[in-house]
């Protein structure tokens, strides 16, 4: 079920689309920027380990990631509008619970619920875009969306900052209120509701339950392990339940007729050396900007503001540059910049090993913002393009999300395993000479990882033979963007994608 003839861009109709879908995936982007930015006011507000900081975090990219394929499919199958808003409810009220929350664990379960919301509301953005506009203004909306998207990862750190600095790390959580009721006004004024008439009439529940424990055990056990011991029984059984799960996943997945991850995809060597260079990259990622902001906060004294403001230029280079990465890529092919641009990431992650106990942000820290915001321009384009271009045509919308899927497991099992690698356990985050000899093996072995996967991209990315199958803008500029904390659910569309 689709819009007669499909929305036009310049069209107000298109607009409001644009809007509802710009303000929805916007909320989820600002939580998941700003959350980093409070953690060590959490911290300090609840006397709480680092253990309960990376339950913060993990808890809610756990549901996430666990049930974003299956989000999306719910959306297929029941609507994208009506998915798209039961997302947007279901985050709002648990961010309410996240602000209200009276100690740790009641936030880290809210986070968790929360993670629920952004796996309903996070795949309808794109799918609305996707279902609602022509052909030939999918291209031109999917732009707007980018760079809106963008600037909301931008503004994040800055203004999870502000608030923390004028009221309280609760209204990190309350600022989605209004947001949400814009969200949802628009929405159900405004949004055409659509269906995918090819999908089946089930959802693989069993696979999302499966890979929901698998998730849930592995993460359990890598930060529960140095708290309590890995020989611990609550730690070997989370541990063994996980792997356990995890089997069961794959066998799920192989033998039902709609699977959540359909694992045909990884047949294609370029799609599994993207996604294997996706995990790592997204892994080393995840576990820097964890630690990041707690570093500058703690060691080198920055105010939350301070922090927030240190990292704008991150997001700025990357939407600048962004879009000439992949149109370079597309004329001398993805393995160069694959290969390379995870080293120059890596660089950019070992240079913060200079940031410890500084406060001059121009000469220590700034430099080595811009080296790792510069090797992110140069990777993820032809990084997400590889992916779509890597899978037939009519299944690039699912080989984006897959994509997605694997960026957010690598940055959850490194938010988890991460700080004890660095030797960062317990209540030592409050102590700056201890935190910043950690930081500093932390960034290292961030660093490594990079390199290892500018390594696997340089050995096992092929350049195609032929052009290329995804689409461009009017001016040849392709549109991609990347938060900061997963690439998108797909970021160009072929016009030979079916309507």
């Amino acid at each position: 079920m689709r819009p007669s003839g499909g929305l036009r861009y310049e069209s107000a109709a298109g607009r409001w689309v644009i809007a509802a879908t710009v303000l929805g995936s916007g909320m989820a982007a600002i939580d998941a920027t700003v959350v980093g930015i409070a953690l060590p006011t959490i911290g300090r507000h609840f006397s709480a380990p680092l253990g309960t900081l990376q339950w913060v975090v993990t808890g809610y990219t756990l549901t996430l990631a666990a049930l974003l394929l299956l989000g999306g499919s719910l959306g297929d199958l029941y609507g994208r509008r009506r998915v798209f808003c039961v997302g947007v409810v279901w985050f709002v009220l648990s961010s309410v619970v996240c602000g209200l929350a009276p100690d740790p664990t009641a936030l880290i379960v809210a986070r968790v619920v929360q993670g629920v919301g952004g796996a309903l509301l996070t795949p309808g953005s794109l799918a609305i875009l996707q279902a609602s506009f022509s052909p030939a203004d999918r291209g031109s909306a999917i732009g707007a969306w980018s760079g809106l998207s963008g600037l909301a990862s931008a503004a994040g750190p800055l203004l999870g900052g502000y608030l923390i600095a004028v009221a309280s790390w609760r209204w990190i959580f309350y600022i989605n209120i209004p947001l949400g009721v814009m969200v949802l006004l628009i929405s159900v004024r405004r949004v055409p509701e659509s269906r995918d008439p090819t999908t089946g009439r089930k959802v693989d529940v069993r696979g999302a339950a499966a890979g929901m424990v698998f998730l849930a055990g592995v993460t359990y056990a890598l930060i529960e392990g140095p708290e309590h011991g890995f020989g611990s029984v609550s730690v070997l059984t989370a541990l063994a339940a996980g792997v356990f799960a995890g089997v069961v996943f794959v066998l799920l997945e192989r033998a039902c007729a709609a699977p959540m991850l359909p694992l045909e995809l990884f047949a294609s060597r370029q799609f599994s050396v993207t996604n294997a260079v996706t995990l790592v990259v997204y892994a080393a990622l995840g576990g820097a900007l964890f630690l990041l902001p707690v570093e500058l906060q703690v060691v080198n004294r920055y105010t939350a503001l301070e922090a927030g403001a240190s990292l704008l230029p991150l997001t700025a280079v990357m939407l600048l540059l962004s879009a000439r990465s992949g149109r370079l890529a597309a004329k001398i092919g993805p393995r160069l910049q694959m290969g390379a641009g995870p080293v120059v990431v890596g660089a950019g992650l070992a240079l913060l090993t200079r940031s410890t106990g500084s406060r001059s942000y121009a000469a220590d820290v700034l430099p080595a913002v811009l080296v790792f915001a510069f090797g992110l321009a140069i990777t993820v384009a032809p990084l997400t393009t590889t992916a779509l271009g890597a899978a037939p045509a009519e299944r690039a919308g699912i080989a984006s999300a897959v994509n997605n899927y694997v960026a957010r497991v690598g940055s959850l099992l490194a938010v988890a395993v991460l700080p004890a690698l660095a030797g960062v356990t317990g209540r030592s985050y409050m102590h700056p000479a201890t935190f910043s000899v950690g930081f500093r093996k932390a960034m290292i072995i961030c660093a490594s990882m990079c390199a290892l996967g500018g390594v696997i991209a340089g050995i096992g990315i092929r350049n195609p033979a032929g052009p290329r199958g995804h689409d461009a803008d009017d001016d040849g500029s392709e549109r991609v963007h990347c938060a900061l904390d997963a690439p998108p659910l797909g970021c160009e569309l072929s016009s030979q994608r079916p309507d």
